[in-house]
């Protein structure tokens, strides 16, 4: 679910360091909305980052 459906920006994973260098899986979430948008004319649910629709590509209905 939590994935662009403009520029299929995802979740991303790493690891998480503690003070004596122990590693752990860490998962990074990209911060996705559900909006309407228009398409086609019409408006439609998607999931969209917030980098999307800071920078215009994408209009809401």
């Amino acid at each position: 679910m939590a994935k662009c459906a403009v520029c299929d920006k995802g979740v991303h994973f790493g690891n998480n360091v503690s003070h004596s260098h122990r590693k752990s899986s860490k998962m990074w979430r990209s911060n996705v909305k559900s909006v309407k948008v228009k398409v086609n004319g019409g408006a439609k649910k998607m999931y969209v980052c917030t980098s999307c629709l800071k920078s215009g590509k994408v209009e809401r209905a």
